[in-house]
């Protein structure tokens, strides 16, 4: 019974020895002399090196970009806070894609506006602006529609897709027709956010009990049935 506990407890007594010794002043390895020598049964630093070979590359390429004008430091900028954010929600992917789809409806909003505007040329830059702006409020209410309501019976990152979706189609019609854009792209986000939402499941709820309450027999009825 003594050898089995001694057997099993070597490993760790001899990294317990080394830590003790490496403290202590003994010649043991650290971990730049592991990095350095690249022991192939050492997967912490065959790991490592690479990664910081890349990395080191990655920094001084986009120092380089973002050294020659300014336009490229802030693309380097933006593109980091990017590649930040996508890290950081890299497990709320419901948050991402309906970031995602909020980044992509703003920019096709706007370049459809400013296109049906361009085309037309007999309205200002005031309402191409209005317009834009109108579109990029109805999607920032589209997401915080989603993730205001507490309890969703569905996926918020769908909701705010479909509301996405349906406002790039007003904007599509405000091409056309300027004046039915916003309104079709409020009429849909609230319609989406009233199908997807909580108010939805409730309505729902509410028909069932009612069509539950009309099915039951009522008291008085059979009361009448008893009494004949």
């Amino acid at each position: 019974m003594s050898r089995t506990p001694r057997t099993t407890t070597d490993a760790s007594n001899g990294t317990a020895a080394t830590a003790a010794g490496s403290a202590g002043g003994s010649p043991a390895p650290s971990r730049l002399v592991r990095l350095l020598h690249q022991d192939k049964s050492d997967p912490w630093a065959v790991r490592l090196l690479p990664r910081i070979v890349f990395g080191l590359a990655a920094a001084y390429t986009l120092f380089a970009i973002a050294s020659q004008s300014g336009s490229s430091f802030v693309m380097v900028c933006a593109t980091l806070l990017l590649g930040g954010t996508v890290w950081l929600l890299r497990r709320r992917t419901q948050l991402l894609l309906a970031l995602a789809s909020t980044i992509l409806t703003t920019a096709f909003t706007g370049y459809f506006s400013a296109v049906g505007d361009s085309a037309r040329m007999t309205t200002s830059a005031a309402v191409t602006g209005t317009a834009a702006f109108g579109y990029w409020a109805l999607t920032g209410m589209a997401l915080l529609g989603a993730w205001m309501v507490k309890e969703h019976p569905g996926r918020r990152g769908v909701t705010v897709v479909l509301a996405d979706v349906i406002l790039v189609i007003g904007s599509v019609v405000g091409m056309f027709v300027p004046e039915a854009g916003v309104p079709i792209g409020f009429v849909g986000v609230l319609g989406v956010l009233a199908v997807r939402g909580a108010s939805a499941k409730a309505m729902t709820a509410r028909g069932r009990r009612v069509g539950r309450a009309i099915r039951r027999p009522r008291p008085r009825d059979t009361r009448k049935t008893a009494d004949s």
